[in-house]
């Protein structure tokens, strides 16, 4: 099956929002990642950070599904997107070499 990534940055309304409010929202995300794992979709999610470890590059969330159509489905079901939180791409990725780590 294909795999495909979506990146994602916090747009500026969520970047004015409380530490504990965006954490509200991350707790409900890594809940639904949970969720679509134990649904038996394939999916890791995280955030970026810079050479110093600190976050601000956004975010990826990559998982397996048959088609660019499901995937964007189910992304489009990710509590940061119906929040409106992020800006996000979906693309597909296509292996060239080695395997996939998840």
């Amino acid at each position: 099956m294909p795999w495909f990534i979506k990146t994602e940055q916090f747009n500026d309304e969520t970047v004015k929002l409380s530490h504990e409010s965006r954490k509200e929202f991350l707790d409900e995300h890594r809940s639904w990642v949970i969720e679509l794992n134990n649904k038996g979709i394939k999916a890791s999610s995280g955030y970026l950070v810079d050479k110093n470890h600190l976050p601000g590059g956004g975010g990826l969330l990559i998982l397996e599904t048959c088609s660019f159509a499901e995937a964007k489905s189910i992304i489009e079901q990710d509590p940061m997107i119906v929040a409106g939180l992020v800006t996000w791409v979906l693309q597909e990725w296509v292996p060239v070499f080695g395997q996939p780590m998840i």
